[in-house]
């Protein structure tokens, strides 16, 4: 009897021991993690109109739109597909040259570039020009679609990771700057007409950023319901909702935020830095806590885009041929001729585009990354705020290459006038594609882990992290008078709205 009574409760004990979960998962409603420092902290709720900033490098946190969150961005959206269609089958430019008459549309630089034998340069034109813009404004529709209906569904959260992702490849912008350009030197060469096509161009920059400036992502990730367990690392979690207004913020070094949806999760251990944590459980996107192999992809493709430069300074990008005589043109005499003609404003344009802009990115990811191994501390609010600009106007560098796209289209006039690529534009663009995939790849929230001030990390950091000592001066004062806050304390800094 003794024996069996053992047995029974031995074999309880196992079944309770092999059921119950390993932790739960906490889901931290009111929390937000910023993008640029890695700092969580609290944000109330906001009001239409209002925006909540992080109170330690400035970066934006959270924004309401006072435009309803569905009907608004729906119509920019509708209209952007109007234009959109009816851009592919319109004509830009009419050049006349001696009574010969040449038109062009946005396939024909393209396909020019390939006829050339600069196919890679032509593929990347027809993509950011054609492709991206349709695949995105596509990607909107569904995603406004799925997120009108009562329970989001499954495959709207992918649309809208991939959306955020290839948004900034949609380049609507950058290319009716670089019809200005080429219309600027091709005004003295023949007689040239803006046809209604560059209208329908820059009517859709306009709506598409219309859909981008009224659309509110949080509004839209409400109605998407979070799934009440995780598979963690093998293990099957439960999940639990709680709000920071009735809980104590958990160690910093154990939550982690979703990249997609930004749902801020607390584990009951200390987060690895660049582990697979599993599927987030509103999204479904993979959960890392930072960007996987960050410095290394970074200082791989700011060297390629380094070896890329010189060359696309050096060689020239196009030739002009004027009855049977060809004169090479590089990137700084393109500068020189417009200032020559009086174009200041366009010259100070590509100046800034195709100059200013490389040396910036360059310059400036080389420091954040020196910054980052050595772990120093110096100046880092300055070097978020950096790399937010390098990753919003690196893609605007790419007007040179699509005034080159456009000149080669139009000007085909055989012995008359003719108009060539060369290799420094594939050259310069391969700099252009190799800087921003620098800018994607680099994490700027590595820059403060490696200085010690986001608490304990467990990843390929370790050993070359600052260790925090509340008494040290530091160059990063923070918005609240400069005092330094202890990343093991769980005390956050608030968000000022």
């Amino acid at each position: 009897m003794s024996n069996r009574l053992h047995r029974r409760l031995w074999h309880n004990a196992v079944q309770a021991t092999a059921i119950r979960p390993v932790s739960d998962v906490r889901v931290l409603e009111g929390v937000r993690e910023c993008p640029g420092c890695g700092l969580f902290q609290r944000v109330p709720r906001l009001a239409p109109g209002r925006v909540a900033y992080c109170g330690r490098c400035g970066g934006q946190l959270a924004r309401r739109r006072r435009t309803p969150p569905l009907a608004t961005p729906t119509a920019f959206c509708v209209a952007s597909i109007a234009l959109y269609l009816a851009m592919l089958v319109t004509t830009l430019l009419t050049i006349n040259v001696y009574g010969r008459i040449q038109t062009i549309t946005l396939f024909t630089g393209p396909i020019e570039l390939l006829h050339q034998g600069y196919g890679e340069a032509g593929i990347l034109v027809g993509l950011v020009t054609i492709v991206t813009p349709g695949i995105v404004l596509a990607l909107m529709s569904a995603i406004l679609w799925g997120a009108s209906r009562p329970h989001m569904p499954d495959w709207a959260p992918r649309l809208m990771t991939w959306y955020e992702r290839l948004r900034g490849w949609s380049m609507i912008e950058v290319y009716i700057l670089g019809v200005f350009v080429a219309y600027s030197k091709l005004i003295d060469l023949a007689l040239v007409d803006l046809q209604a096509g560059v209208y329908l161009i820059a009517g859709l920059m306009f709506t598409m950023a219309a859909i981008d400036s009224t659309l509110d992502p949080e509004r839209i990730w409400q109605n998407r319901d979070v799934d009440e367990t995780i598979n963690l690392r093998g293990h099957q979690l439960s999940v639990e909702r709680v709000n920071v207004l009735t809980c104590d913020m958990p160690p910093m070094q154990n939550m982690v935020s979703c990249s997609s949806c930004h749902l801020v999760m607390a584990l009951p251990r200390v987060v690895p830095r660049e582990a697979d944590l599993g599927d987030c459980p509103r999204c479904g996107q993979h959960v890392r806590r930072r960007r996987p192999q960050s410095l290394s992809s970074t200082t791989a493709f700011l060297l390629a885009g380094l070896i890329c430069y010189l060359p696309a300074n050096l060689l020239p990008v196009m030739t002009y041929t004027r009855v049977g005589r060809g004169d090479p043109s590089t990137i700084i005499n393109g500068v020189i001729e417009l200032w020559q003609a009086g174009l200041v404003p366009l010259a100070l344009l590509v100046l800034f585009a195709s100059i200013t802009v490389p040396v910036l990115k360059i310059v400036s990811l080389s420091v954040m990354i020196v910054s980052t191994y050595f772990g120093s501390r110096r100046r880092l609010p300055l070097l978020t705020k950096l790399y937010r600009v390098v990753d919003l106007i690196g893609r605007w560098s790419m007007i040179d290459v699509f005034m080159i796209s456009i000149l080669v289209a139009v000007v085909r006039f055989g012995f008359l006038a003719n108009v060539t690529a060369d290799f420094g534009m594939v050259c310069f663009a391969a700099v252009v594609i190799l800087t921003i995939f620098a800018a994607e790849c680099f994490d700027p929230r590595g820059m403060w882990d490696a200085a010690g001030l986001n608490g304990p990390v467990e990843g390929p950091l370790e050993g070359k992290i600052r260790p925090y000592r509340p008494d040290e001066r530091r160059s990063d004062q923070s918005s609240d008078g400069g005092r330094p806050q202890d990343p093991n304390s769980g005390n956050m800094e608030p968000a000022r709205a």
